[in-house]
């Protein structure tokens, strides 16, 4: 029996390659508070994978992990906001928009078990 939940989501990108090379460099050099914060909230893990313009995110998190009580209080976490503005002119999104107004959550349709 698995410890953590999974859940992948999805974003797509400016398709514009030169804002696709500096978002891939922004998450080599992601701001330790916005790090913090997911741990904070119960995310344990998360990866982003890139295909073209289009974005996956998988994200482990706490057994417990309730996803729209933690996405609002990472909303609310220090410098989050700032991050969500400052990475939202790479992405598909308002500059407004919290990270679980972008990142659309995904169905599982298949599990090989």
């Amino acid at each position: 029996m698995k410890n953590f939940k999974r859940y992948c989501k999805t974003l797509t990108l400016k398709n514009d390659p030169e804002l696709i090379r500096q978002y891939m460099e922004v998450h080599q050099k992601v701001w330790p508070e916005i790090l913090q914060g997911m741990k904070e909230v119960g995310i344990l893990d998360m990866e982003i994978w890139l295909y073209g313009n289009r974005l996956f995110m998988i994200m482990d998190t706490l057994p417990d992990f309730d996803h729209d009580r933690a996405m609002a209080e990472l909303a609310g976490k220090p410098r989050q906001k700032e991050w969500e503005a400052f990475v939202a002119r790479f992405q598909n999104t308002s500059p407004e928009a919290r990270a679980d107004e972008k990142w659309q959550l995904m169905e599982r349709i298949f599990k090989m078990t």
